[in-house]
């Protein structure tokens, strides 16, 4: 490789064995400080992934995360909590690991150098050229995931990344990439550390402005949740008495005959 893995680059601590519990958890703390400032350097670059992700969104384009190890489990976190989040379908931000669904639990041997699966697995979701496609590696190196953005931006698929290295071969390959340089590692090499902790950082941002620019919010709040337990029905009731002033039973009769925050204010406001 002719770019530096800061990713891989010896830890700045020595004899980790050798420290207190108060120790290590005091140094892992002072590392984990500097990981939003490395976020912010890169906001310009997360700016222009998002901003292409809601226009293809518009158009009816879905977003595909696609990663392996850590990297493919946050991607399939930040997919999995749209849907109760803001109420859109399961089916518009989706997250493929590599080794499929038992890699989300259980490491699959060799799945990350596989350099036709990704591919294949975008295919299986009928991939077009609507979608949206985000390579996350903190390396930028893993075979998976570089293979998959080079077929999609072949078939005209736009192409994002969020990588911890500078000049990655992954940062080459996307359209959008975008750079979080963290530094090594407390544990040497350890990525699920301050490299993961800036990809789901990172992650946050992309799933939530984009959800906002399509109007899932309303002021503040999530007004198209999902009320899947007693306690976002609750703050959905109390969403709905601090929209149209009216009493907690009246909100909770609201709530549970039109389903939604949005639908139950907006019948309201229409009588």
């Amino acid at each position: 490789m002719n770019f530096t893995k800061t990713t891989e680059q010896s830890s700045k601590y020595e004899h980790l064995e050798k420290m207190s519990v108060q120790e290590l958890l005091f140094n892992i703390n002072n590392e984990d400080k500097t990981v939003a400032l490395a976020v912010e350097k890169a906001l310009p670059e997360i700016e222009k992934v998002v901003s292409k992700l809601v226009e293809k969104m518009k158009l009816g384009g879905r977003l595909f995360y696609i990663g392996a190890g850590t990297s493919g489990r946050l991607g399939i976190l930040d997919a999995s909590e749209c849907p109760p989040t803001f109420g859109v379908s399961a089916n518009l931000v989706n997250g493929i690991i590599a080794g499929g669904d038992t890699a989300i639990r259980k490491a699959v041997e060799n799945a990350e150098d596989n350099k036709t699966q990704a591919w294949a697995d975008l295919q299986n979701e009928n991939i077009t050229e609507n979608d949206f496609v985000i390579g996350i590696a903190a390396s930028g190196t893993t075979p998976y995931v570089i293979s998959g953005l080079e077929k999609c931006n072949e078939n005209n698929i736009p192409t994002a990344c969020i990588t911890c290295n500078v000049g990655s071969p992954l940062s080459t390959v996307a359209q959008f990439p975008i750079e979080v340089v963290v530094g090594p590692e407390f544990v040497t090499g350890s990525s699920r550390m301050k490299a993961g902790t800036a990809q789901k950082l990172v992650l946050n941002m992309i799933s939530t402005t984009a959800m906002i620019q399509l109007g899932k919010v309303k002021g503040n709040k999530m007004v198209d949740m999902q009320l899947s337990n007693e306690k976002l029905v609750d703050r959905g009731v109390k969403m709905i008495m601090g929209e149209i002033n009216v009493s907690y039973g009246k909100a909770a009769e609201l709530l549970e005959e039109f389903g939604s925050v949005r639908k139950a204010v907006d019948h309201y406001n229409e009588l």
